[in-house]
């Protein structure tokens, strides 16, 4: 479960433009993920300045990244975006999420992404 620093760090990370339009362009992507460069390319900014944006948000556990021979990919962690949203309606429907449909079980990113 989520606790309300690493929360805090989600948010944080996501709290900017650029960073936004990466996270929103591999959670459209799903599962597969993209190469550095062609989310560069999308989103319209330098590589180098890319790197740092994924770096935040792979930190905040809201992306996961691996190799593949000379080309990094990067998707969305489905743990860590699951953890946010527990942590966001932890206390929903007066502490029944069950009610609002928002108990850990029904939360399906999997299919989502």
């Amino acid at each position: 479960m989520m606790d309300s620093k690493d929360a805090i760090n989600a948010f944080s990370a996501l709290a900017q433009d650029t960073r936004l339009q990466v996270f929103q362009t591999l959670v459209k992507e799903g599962q597969d993920g993209l190469p550095a460069g062609e989310i560069a390319d999308r989103v319209g900014v330098a590589p180098s300045t890319l790197s740092f944006h994924l770096g935040q948000l792979e930190r905040a556990g809201l992306l996961r990244s691996w190799r593949d021979q000379r080309r990094i990919f990067y998707a969305p962690n489905v743990e860590g975006i699951k953890g946010l949203l527990l942590f966001m309606t932890e206390d929903c429907c007066q502490g029944n999420p069950d009610i609002c449909g928002l108990n850990g079980d029904n939360i399906s990113l999997e299919k989502a992404c």
